[in-house]
């Protein structure tokens, strides 16, 4: 029987590998994209050897045409069941010290490859009448802390009217907000974990609920109870007292830097 098939976008560490592991422990062959490719290639080593599934390593950058290109031409070429579109990065600076290329750079890769990834996975997946797609946002969309969340919340709501076009259909879409992870994440921004211990969630605790709810057809994925409420209440918050806490943090973390 054709073991399934899985893509995963910023494979290399964090949240990706603890996807790519999930996945490998669940009898998925899988394509590793990202930027290392020793840490890529070391991953796929341990995969195929922990689990007997095959690792295929895909170098790209995807704040690039090139990288973008590469990923999409393996997307309309080979049988992608699952993909999950999870590669993404800070910026130490906020907008106003941020250059113009940096900025769109990262929303390249937040927004871009994240639309043009889903588009052409999903469009074979309901050719095929089959898949899932996983869009890999963050509980900053519900904030105004920078290029980050704009590009964030740009993938919910994407995410969101693919689920309504794919209704009825056998394809599922699901847009995930993790909150504070245990990666590094922060260590690569130059500032220390903020908030106290509780509100930090593991790696393998989000990639658990989040392909639990995939699995389900959940649209919205907030793994972990509190953030849940939290991101239930924030509908309710004054944009004025969002933009006011958003500020406050965003020049904490710069002071911390």
């Amino acid at each position: 029987m054709t073991r399934p098939r899985a893509l995963v976008t910023g494979a290399s560490s964090g949240l990706g590998r603890g996807y790519a592991l999930a996945l490998a422990a669940d009898q998925y062959d899988l394509v590793l994209v990202a930027r290392d490719e020793v840490r890529l290639q070391e991953l796929a080593t341990s995969i195929e050897s922990d689990n007997g599934t095959h690792a295929e390593v895909v170098v790209a950058d995807l704040s690039t045409r090139a990288g973008i290109d590469v990923v999409r031409t393996v997307i309309e070429t080979s049988r992608i069941d699952l993909l999950i579109n999870n590669a993404g990065y800070g910026l130490k600076q906020g907008l106003l010290e941020s250059e113009i290329s940096e900025l769109e750079d990262q929303d390249m890769v937040l927004t871009g490859a994240v639309r043009e990834l889903s588009l052409a996975a999903v469009r074979r997946m309901r050719e095929r009448g089959r898949g899932g797609l996983v869009n890999v946002s963050s509980m900053a969309a519900l904030t105004t802390m920078g290029q980050y969340a704009a590009s964030k919340v740009s993938t919910v709501v994407f995410t969101e009217a693919l689920a309504g076009e794919l209704r009825g259909t056998p394809v599922t879409a699901t847009v995930v907000l993790p909150g504070f992870i245990r990666t590094r994440f922060h260590e690569r921004l130059g500032v220390d974990r903020p908030g106290p211990g509780w509100i930090w969630l593991s790696v393998e605790q989000v990639v658990a609920a989040s392909l639990r709810d995939a699995r389900r057809g959940k649209v919205i994925s907030v793994p972990g109870a509190s953030y849940g409420l939290a991101a239930r209440v924030a509908r309710f918050v004054p944009r004025s007292l969002v933009r006011w806490g958003s500020t406050g943090f965003s020049l904490s973390r710069r002071d911390e830097h």
